[in-house]
């Protein structure tokens, strides 16, 4: 029964010309702001023989707008930072192909550095067309997973070792196991792509670039849990994420890999998006459960947690973008195969935003265990200038900041270091040279003074405190007594506030107190 379903998802299989040359141009949020669609636009415009794909952004943002060739052996031409006075060039090219050029230029030495599970043919597929995402083996994954029992899917995803990755990393298996074995009549699987961090951009590249990943990711999680409804809660401001996404959910639709008895099986599941003003806090399940109901933005008291009592008080499955785009990989391949990657208890890679003073910004997956300073070296190129000594803002408003001295420090689920700082969702801030971590360090306290909801004191009054003791830390009351209360101060708002937010707020300030001492 389990090849009778990849055998009808392989008949879905593009049938178009292998032969033909491809022209992609990658046409993402960040490509955009430096003429993307433009280019793209002149390209249309200018009679090219070839098939004219608007692709994601491959993560490089660094080398946008860019146009890739790919020949019919796979094989790439890939031209970077295009101007409009390229593309008579390019077009040329395109026309009358000579020779491949730039076969092994700094875009495809970056992109062969890294180990891509997530990002896998980001930028290098058509996001909105499910029959290319096929023939690169996409939903195979979900195939396997409908010729299994839900419990064994399960099995698999828990045995993979796989952790959440959108900060807490939670065992997604245990996440699953138990929305299985709550009694409802109704299950949900909510995905949250609202992306309301700071620093963070991976799951807009995820959305934009291959969409299709993370539905299948979802289906497969549906699946399993037995829920008929999929939930997508993505940011309204991502426009291009959102039309994508709809796109994919559309093509879906069309193949029967949504709606009643997919892919000829006996699993039927529906999927809907909503889109929601977010912020920060949103981060929070039950905050964003509560946003979707109509409610403030606010977390919910837990017990009971969304596995048992969620959307609508029904049990409900949440998970991020990245953390379900790990899931297709696991069931295509194996717990086994998933575990080779990465390193003992985290296992599997994580899409790093890697921006601020560094040569080369962008969104780069690597394999857990890799350290900051490799992350910054080999995939941003450093930081700017001469021998630059950068402190690294880490994880986000709620973590801290590392100086330079640091960066050998690997990333790995949870703490990375005592004074409770964290990866998070993976953004990675490299100051100046010179920054005022302290006035960087008051930036981050007044962000999440005012993204605190206020449903819990130790929040709501302790983060407004906070800014107010760094306004007046000054030489003349920078005394052992006033550092350590400030420090007692971080620590109550930390332990006593009832969601992430609050209980991150106090580390940007443990992190400064035991850093920069003076």
């Amino acid at each position: 029964m389990k090849d009778n379903y990849t055998k009808r998802l392989l008949s879905f299989n593009n049938t178009e010309d292998v032969k033909a040359l491809k022209v992609m141009v990658q046409v993402g949020q960040c490509s955009n702001s430096v003429g993307a669609q433009n280019i793209l636009s002149l390209l249309k415009s200018s009679n090219i023989s070839a098939d004219l794909i608007e692709s994601g952004c491959d993560g490089l943002c660094f080398l946008a707008p860019k146009v890739i060739l790919q020949y019919s052996d796979k094989t790439t031409s890939i031209f970077n930072n295009v101007s409009e006075n390229d593309v008579e060039m390019i077009s040329n090219e395109i026309n009358s192909p000579k020779k491949k050029r730039n076969t092994n230029n700094l875009a495809t030495e970056l992109l062969n550095n890294q180990t891509r599970i997530a990002m896998a043919q980001c930028g290098y597929s058509d996001p909105s067309n499910a029959k290319s995402y096929i023939s690169e083996g996409g939903y195979i994954g979900l195939a396997k997973a409908l010729g299994t029992k839900q419990d064994e899917v399960i099995s698999e995803i828990e045995d993979s070792k796989l952790l959440g990755r959108g900060g807490a990393y939670f065992p997604t298996g245990l996440k699953l196991k138990a929305v299985r074995k709550t009694e409802s009549k109704s299950k949900y699987v909510v995905i949250n792509a609202e992306e309301g961090e700071p620093g963070v951009f991976k799951d807009r590249h995820l959305l934009e670039g291959v969409p299709h990943r993370i539905i299948e990711g979802a289906i497969i999680s549906a699946y399993a849990v037995n829920a008929p409804q999929i939930i997508f809660y993505i940011n309204a401001k991502a426009k291009l994420s959102l039309d994508r996404l709809k796109n994919a959910i559309e093509q879906c639709y069309k193949l029967n890999i949504l709606g009643q008895n997919i892919l000829g099986s006996k699993y039927s599941v529906e999927a809907d998006i909503i889109q929601g003003a977010g912020g920060y806090v949103c981060g929070e399940e039950t905050t964003l459960l509560n946003t979707m109901e109509g409610d403030r933005r606010e977390p919910r008291i837990k017990p009971p947690f969304p596995t048992e009592s969620g959307y609508k008080s029904s049990p409900t499955l949440v998970n991020n973008c990245e953390t379900l785009s790990n899931i297709p990989f696991i069931l295509t391949n194996g717990a086994t195969s998933f575990k080779r990657i990465g390193c003992e208890n985290a296992y599997g890679t994580k899409i790093i935003s890697l921006s601020g003073d560094v040569n080369r910004p962008g969104v780069f997956e690597v394999q857990m265990g890799t350290s900051i300073d490799e992350i910054i070296k080999i995939f941003g190129g450093g930081g700017i200038g001469k021998n630059p000594e950068n402190a690294v803002s880490i994880g986000g408003p709620s973590s801290g900041v590392l100086p330079h001295n640091q960066l050998h420090i690997k990333i790995m689920p949870g703490r990375i270091h005592e004074t409770g700082i964290m990866l998070g969702a993976g953004g990675l801030v490299v100051l100046k040279d010179k920054t005022n971590v302290l006035q960087f360090i008051k930036n981050l306290a007044k962000y999440n003074a005012d993204e605190s909801c206020g449903k819990c004191t130790p929040c709501r009054e302790g983060t407004p405190r906070i800014v107010n003791m760094l306004e007046k830390l000054k030489p003349s009351t920078d005394t052992p007594a006033y550092r350590e209360e400030l420090s007692d101060l971080a620590e109550v708002v930390s332990s006593a506030s009832l969601c992430g937010l609050g209980q991150g707020a106090g580390t940007p300030i443990k992190s400064f107190l035991h850093f920069w001492p003076d």
